[in-house]
């Protein structure tokens, strides 16, 4: 088992939830399918806002891109309508159709008597993707409907893995082992005690720019031959809460993940996927078709959102070290004959100590 950022003594600001995860959002299950072989390693990840039960309720949400070189799909509806149906999922870049098809089949199975009506039920999932192409045999379209399937039946909720797994297993990130990453803060806001929690997918930055708790480390640390000096990969982040936020409002929260990756040294480069996307637990509603014709939501105030936008940059910031301190040295496929380092813990903490970014003991 890696260590994890607050594990190695990294203070970051804020009080996490009790696993520092997604999953302390109430209800909030997130999986994996993990596809290793020969030249192969991509993969799948789930995210079930309510679980499996609650699939088919509406949940509200807000998009936000901050660099538009990467794919997120159902985001159109969700800045026309303000919410999505189905779970949220995170894939390499030319697995993007196989996703978005067989998460349709899979909750077909699960809800037959619901596709089956006379309501003509359609769903359009989300999906997002990174590329993994330097790690990957990304050509080889190694994902299948099976692997979708068995991210999200196992879902759960409790701690989460990071590192490579799921759709984060071949990325990188600054220069290291990227790819699964989580945090969560638990915060109040206008006297309401919540949750806000992300999960990035983290393939994006250069080593020169990392930079953890304001400290440059990635001009520190000595540069391998043969480094890319351009950024080329991209940051997906999901942010839950259970905090009563209406759309135009987890908007606002979704484009606070870009405060959160700029914290560790990214800018969205110009080949840079930066997709965002917000969601609150709360406020569940029945299916359009089956709504009356009013609705009463209950949301926080505009005036009171201060907290939950920094705890939702800090979540992210955090899952994007977790997602660096659980990567591995991995040979590259496309070229053949390097390695991605891992990010040295121990090393990392050498610098920061040497900086004065460490609490005394």
């Amino acid at each position: 088992m890696h260590r994890r950022a607050r594990a190695w003594g990294i203070p970051f600001h804020g009080q996490p939830g009790p696993e520092n995860a997604l999953t302390d959002v109430p209800g909030v299950l997130v999986g994996f399918s993990t596809i290793r072989g020969p030249g192969v390693a991509t993969g799948v990840t789930a995210v079930l806002p309510r679980g499996r039960r609650d699939l088919l309720e509406p949940v509200w949400a807000g998009a936000s891109r901050f660099n538009g070189n990467g794919e997120m799909t159902g985001t159109h509806w969700i800045r026309d309508a303000g919410y999505f149906l189905g779970p949220l999922m995170i894939t390499n870049t030319h697995s993007v159709g196989m996703v978005h098809h067989a998460v349709l089949a899979w909750m077909i199975r699960r809800f037959p008597e619901r596709f089956g009506s006379e309501q003509h039920l359609w769903v359009m999932p989300v999906v997002a993707e990174t590329y993994d192409g330097m790690l990957n045999d990304i050509n080889g379209l190694h994902v299948r409907e099976e692997h979708v399937a068995q991210a999200l039946e196992t879902a759960s909720s409790g701690p989460v893995a990071e590192g490579a797994v799921g759709g984060g297993t071949g990325m990188i990130a600054y220069g290291f082992k990227g790819g699964t990453g989580t945090a969560s803060r638990r915060v109040n806001a206008g006297g309401v005690t919540g949750i806000v929690g992300a999960l990035v997918q983290a393939n994006h930055g250069v080593r020169s720019s990392l930079t953890v708790l304001g400290v440059p480390v990635g001009a520190l640390w000595e540069t391998e031959t043969g480094e890319t000096s351009s950024e080329r990969g991209s940051l997906i982040v999901y942010i839950g809460t259970d905090f009563p936020l209406l759309p135009h409002q987890l908007q606002r929260v979704a484009r606070r993940a870009a405060i959160g990756m700029a914290w560790t040294g990214a800018f969205g480069s110009h080949h840079s996927g930066d997709l965002f996307l917000a969601f609150s637990v709360a406020n569940p509603v029945p299916l359009p078709a089956e709504q009356g014709p009013m609705l009463e939501l209950k949301s926080l105030s505009d005036e009171h959102l201060d907290p939950i936008y920094r705890a939702a940059a800090e979540s992210v910031e955090e899952a994007i070290i977790n997602a660096l301190l659980a990567g591995e040295p991995t040979p590259t496929v496309r070229p053949p004959g390097r390695v991605i380092p891992a990010l040295d813990g121990a090393r990392l903490m050498r610098i920061l100590r040497d900086e004065g970014r460490l609490r005394s003991s």
